[in-house]
């Protein structure tokens, strides 16, 4: 097995960077998913804040692309428009109003805005009012579900803006059972992962993978990956149907919840690579 495609999303919930190497840190890949837009808000005692947007209410978030720029930047466009584009630093100057930000059910936290240029660009590209932050290293989201890994808790494990943790796993192998059983096959991008595998020895073998080894870096598998609508919003035309999720849901439901791909924890720091092989160390009973 191996690694046949790597993943960062630099602004949850816009589009992918397919790159051919990336550096594993605790929270998640380096630049993945450190960027976010909110909506504003003022909290009961008067503070500034930000609602999480996603693909889930503003469907045309699909339409939007990122890609690594020059000078380390990242660029950002409508695919409808792109000569009209925004040019974000990676790691933006401490200058940025702070706001207090939610992920889900994880406890507040501090993020900053990052320019009132990005605010501008994206309230009028998306229609509504909305921040663009970002996630400095000084802001240490824990990962507070029942499921983090003993090997992983201390110090507390953290994770940036993705949904829950730092990393998603999906095979191929997964993704062509699925589409077997659909009229219309669908992409991998449905499924937003950081690390696509090749070669495992059936669909949905991730699913089994307790504790794998790429090279020298230790991964361990923490629950799997509950599918939401977002994977029914096609990416390239950013409207919703019913599939893949209908199709999922006859064969990959547990407990009224659709599975799909691995929620994955980090055991240290280094580089993976494209065509990385994939060492299971040890395995665990299926959730299916």
């Amino acid at each position: 097995m191996k690694i046949s495609q790597l993943l960062l999303y630099p602004v949850k919930s816009l589009g992918a960077i397919s790159v051919s190497e990336a550096v594993v840190e605790t929270r998640g890949f380096c630049h993945d998913r450190r960027f976010m837009l909110v909506q504003p808000v003022t909290d009961e005692n008067g503070l500034a804040g930000g609602l999480m947007m996603t693909q889930r209410e503003h469907t045309g978030m699909a339409l939007i692309d990122v890609a690594f720029g020059d000078t380390d930047t990242i660029r950002i466009w409508h695919r409808s428009t792109p000569d009209d584009g925004l040019t974000v630093p990676l790691t933006p100057a401490r200058t940025g109003e702070a706001l207090v930000v939610n992920v889900w059910d994880s406890a507040d936290f501090v993020a900053q805005t990052v320019s009132a240029e990005a605010d501008a660009w994206f309230s009028r590209v998306l229609q509504t009012p909305c921040h663009l932050v970002y996630m400095p290293d000084t802001t240490e989201r824990a990962i507070t579900s029942r499921y983090r890994q003993p090997d992983n808790q201390s110090p507390a494990p953290v994770v940036s803006f993705a949904d829950g943790f730092p990393y998603l796993t999906a095979s191929l192998e997964s993704l062509a059972e699925l589409n077997r059983r659909l009229d219309e096959p669908v992409e991998m991008n449905r499924f937003r992962p950081n690390i696509v595998i090749e070669g495992a020895n059936e669909p949905h073998d991730e699913d089994t993978w307790a504790h794998f080894r790429v090279g020298e870096l230790d991964f361990y598998s923490v629950k799997p990956c509950v599918r939401c609508v977002m994977t029914t919003i096609d990416p390239q035309t950013a409207q919703k149907g019913k599939e893949p999720l209908k199709t999922l849901a006859t064969y990959r439901r547990v407990d009224n919840k659709i599975l799909f791909g691995q929620n994955v924890m980090a055991g240290g720091e280094g580089v993976v690579r494209v065509g990385d092989r994939i060492e299971v160390l040890k395995r665990m009973e299926t959730w299916i």
